[in-house]
């Protein structure tokens, strides 16, 4: 478990009100310690996302959309073969374009199709499988994994809840150091929100302009994917009264 930098917390400012006679503070100037509380935690992912992007060329756009229809059937049918274990399927961005001959005048040489499918599993065993099948189908290219925890995740709230208690502990130490005692809590305020740790996607990116296997060919065999594990990280700064130190 991480905790903050020296040069910002290990120098707990503690405060105390204007002294009497005595030297003691007043009763409404208690002596006060700020501190910092910091959780990070690693877990397993719960969800993996992946990209594909799949392709068309034809020589007029009846045709390119044609086999960009047909392509674009059997990835979404591919995907949802594998039932529970994808969460949900999303079709984002789509496009058809012409690509013009050099020369003189605007004449179209073909028409480029693309569809861009995006899935979310939440059943990693069957993950490695449909990537590299994925990867495999003409004109088609994936991206991923992404992992990630759902944004509801309890390890967000266990991290919060690691934070708190470490500030308190902190206080506590820095009290005793000069022969008090934790007395009340002031107030408790985040650093920002807890963050999780951005992901690299780990994976396959099979080049958009394959054309696949043969036909007929055997499949691929499977990749081993690796779930990578998530950081989550919390950071509240909190604030004690503590009783009069003895110096």
């Amino acid at each position: 478990m991480t905790t903050a930098d020296d040069s910002a917390t290990d120098h707990a400012p503690v405060s105390g009100g204007a002294p009497q006679a005595n030297g003691a503070p007043q009763a409404n100037g208690a002596p006060r310690v700020a501190v910092r509380g910091e959780a990070r935690l690693e877990v397993e992912p719960e969800t993996a996302r992946i990209g594909v992007t799949v392709g068309a060329r034809g020589g007029d756009r009846r045709a390119a959309l044609k086999d960009l229809t047909r392509r674009n059937n059997a990835v979404l049918e591919l995907l949802r073969s594998y039932g529970e274990s994808v969460e949900r399927i999303e079709t984002g961005a789509f496009s058809i374009s012409p690509e013009l001959k050099t020369g003189r005048g605007e004449r179209v040489r073909a028409y480029h199709g693309k569809v861009y499918v995006q899935a979310v599993f939440v059943d990693f065993t069957a993950l490695g499988e449909v990537t590299t099948r994925l990867a495999d189908l003409e004109l088609t290219s994936v991206a991923g994994p992404w992992w990630a925890l759902r944004p509801d995740s309890p390890v967000h709230r266990r991290a919060r809840q690691e934070a708190v208690r470490q500030a308190v502990v902190r206080a506590r130490e820095y009290a005793e150091a000069i022969g008090s005692e934790l007395a009340g809590l002031i107030d408790i305020a985040d650093v920002g929100a807890d963050w999780m740790e951005s992901e690299v996607p780990r994976g396959i990116a099979a080049p958009a302009g394959g054309y696949g296997a043969a036909p007929g060919a055997a499949a691929p065999p499977a990749l081993d994917l690796e779930p990578r594990r998530q950081t989550v990280y919390a950071r509240i700064n909190a604030r004690f009264t503590i009783t009069p130190p003895v110096l």
